[in-house]
């Protein structure tokens, strides 16, 4: 795991800062090549061949190919052998230097044969052009910049900025998808003209042009296998991706919320390795947001070396190193417990296993719940949803637990609310055209009052290779949220803190398995992650299995109102950036009914705090 950075002229000093400001993903080591048309830079993490043969940018034989990668390829082994009968002669023992040598032998159609996770930057001077690939999930990101004839990319957008002659803007149009989501969907960022390259997808740069294109894709189908067949395939195919992600020469643990996700990967890398699993939980004082109980339950059942933190409000810079590492704004909840749980973990390993993707591929989110629930709220009339329903359920105060029966049916509400081709997403869409006429300004509607909100997630949800509902929800929520909030956050909180997180459940070819799950197993009546639950009953206890999903945010509605107080008002009603783009009134009428308890405007004011924070430490 590692940083990587580049640019298409020479110029040695800017590809060192370039490196300098990206060093805690890669601490152990740096490199660096500049050459005639092209400068890379690179910081390594050691993980696999500790030696300093693992050294990047890594080159071939004769150095006419050099390379740049993060990440890990789990069957690197097996292209050695591959390319080795073929003629092909290796110097380390490290994956980087496989990808070199498959590019030689498939050019860039190498990227296809991969399996992990990866984004990666090779110089072919023979051809004149910059080869970049990112994985098919999205698990590691990349970005970059193109403007009159000037090419840069890297690991980080901070590390873009290093070259001071990109003019630093805000996109107002990313600002406006950021208010709704809470991230910044791709290739969009905050900054006006870089870009993030989409998952499963390549770039060349040759002779002054970019040319992108999408070398896979999640293919959903119908199949007539029984309970029982998928039942085997998932345990089978999800302990093989596990047991890949054990390979590491560093030491290597787990991640333990007690959901049914991370207690599957802990009890099956329990069946594969003889020493006890180091494993890492985070908690809150406020038990409606806490699950130490069920993590050490399955820490017992395991026989687990198990660890716990406790997250506070009172660690204000925490959120400030977060919002610097993240490199956008980005309101996820969870970020902030990562980024603890990944510096606790940091202390005893260098890798982690982690559930992400289990949510995604079998459905564990409310919102899957949320759609199927809202065709039958939809049978009763507009009129009487809309001008009865709604008025009374707004009218009712939010309660200070983490969700309780008033706050759910507040937020399926408030989701229903919102236009249908939002579809499921709606109930992870956190504003709507009330809100956005009273608090824009009116230079900022200008800016934005031609988007459509929902258009990416309808763009996802129509180009699913299935007519199937959830087929398709799926499909919108795997190449959104997943990759943009998910992935992201995981990504920057643990590399902030030099630690890999591996994601069994996001091997693309589990993933490909589980599209050819009918959907009646994976969301069964209303009951989520159908299948994953009978196929681990013989692994983990019923209340483990059967639980209601807790989720890893943190109490922000109780902490605004509460000890984060004037934080919140230091930071909205004194901000440049806020006064510039949002109505000041309005806003500290938001604050004052947040405050009062009669209004939950969290998500709202989180959103605006993380804005200021942003352009406080980029800007």
């Amino acid at each position: 795991m590692c940083g990587i950075c580049g640019f298409n002229w020479s110029e040695k000093k800017l590809i060192e800062d370039m490196a300098a400001i990206i060093s805690h993903r890669g601490p152990d080591q740096s490199g660096s090549f500049v050459d005639n048309g092209v400068s890379l830079g690179h910081r390594r993490l050691s993980i696999i061949d500790l030696s300093d043969k693992g050294i990047q940018p890594m080159h071939n034989e004769d150095e006419s190919i050099f390379i740049v990668f993060n990440g890990e390829i789990y069957n690197f082994k097996d292209l050695k052998g591959i390319l080795e009968k073929n003629g092909h002669r290796f110097q380390s023992d490290t994956d980087t230097e496989v990808i070199i040598h498959a590019y030689e032998e498939w050019g860039i159609d190498c990227v296809k044969r991969l399996r992990g996770m990866f984004a990666f930057a090779i110089w072919d001077s023979n051809e004149k052009q910059f080869f970049l690939a990112r994985d098919r999930l999205g698990i590691k990101p990349l970005y970059y910049y193109y403007e009159s004839g000037k090419f840069i990319f890297s690991s980080e957008i901070k590390s873009i900025l290093m070259d001071k002659t990109i003019k630093k803007e805000i996109d107002p149009e990313a600002m406006y998808y950021f208010l709704g989501y809470e991230y910044v969907p791709a290739p969009r960022t905050m900054f006006r003209g870089i870009r993030k390259l989409l998952p499963g997808h390549t770039l060349l740069f040759k002779d002054g042009k970019i040319t992108i294109n999408k070398y896979w894709n999640l293919v959903f189908s119908n199949t007539k296998h029984d309970e029982k067949f998928f039942s085997e395939k998932i345990y089978d195919q999800l302990k093989e991706s596990v047991r890949l992600r054990l390979m590491s020469d560093v030491p290597l643990g787990a991640f333990l919320s007690g959901g049914i996700d991370s207690s599957s990967i802990v009890g099956l890398m329990s069946q594969l390795v003889e020493e006890p699993i180091k494993t890492f939980s985070i908690g809150y004082e406020d038990e409606s947001f806490s699950e130490f109980e069920y993590a050490r339950q399955v820490s017992e059942l395991f026989g687990t070396d198990h660890k716990e933190i406790v997250v506070n409000p009172q660690s204000i810079e925490i959120f400030e190193k977060a919002v610097w590492h993240l490199d956008e704004p980005m309101s996820e909840l969870s970020a902030i417990p990562v980024y603890l749980l990944c510096q606790k973990a940091k202390k005893d390993v260098t890798v982690c296993l982690s559930g992400e993707g289990g949510d995604e591929l079998f459905v564990g989110y409310d919102r899957f719940v949320a759609s199927r629930s809202d065709a039958y709220y939809r049978m009763i009339p507009e009129i009487i949803r809309k001008n009865v329903i709604s008025s009374i359920v707004n009218k009712i105060p939010p309660q200070p637990q983490k969700k309780g029966a008033i706050n759910i049916v507040k937020r399926f509400i408030e989701g229903s609310d919102l236009p249908i081709e939002g579809r499921h997403m709606r109930w992870q869409y956190f504003s709507n055209q009330k809100e956005e006429n009273e608090l824009y300004s009116g230079s900022f509607k200008e800016k934005t009052g031609h988007i459509k909100p929902f258009e990416i997630v309808d763009k996802y949800y129509q180009s699913c290779s299935l007519n199937d509902r959830l087929a398709r929800e799926i499909y919108s929520e795997i190449n959104t949220y997943l990759v943009d909030n998910v992935l992201m956050k995981v990504d920057k909180m643990s590399m902030a803190n030099a630690l890999e997180v591996r994601v069994p459940y996001l091997d693309h070819h589990f993933v490909e398995l589980c599209a050819t799950i009918p959907s009646n197993l994976k969301l069964n009546g209303f009951t989520t992650k159908y299948i994953l639950k009978k196929t681990m009953s013989r692994l983990l206890p019923k209340n483990i299995i059967y639980r209601k999903k807790q989720g890893f945010s943190i109490p922000i509605k109780n902490w605004l109102r509460n000890e984060l107080r004037e934080y919140m008002e230091d930071l909205l009603i004194n901000s440049d950036v806020i006064k510039e783009n949002f109505d000041s009134y309005y806003l500290k009428k938001l604050m004052e009914q947040h405050i009062r308890g009669s209004h939950n405007h969290s998500h709202r004011l989180w959103a605006l705090m993380n804005i200021e924070l942003w352009h406080r430490k980029f800007f």
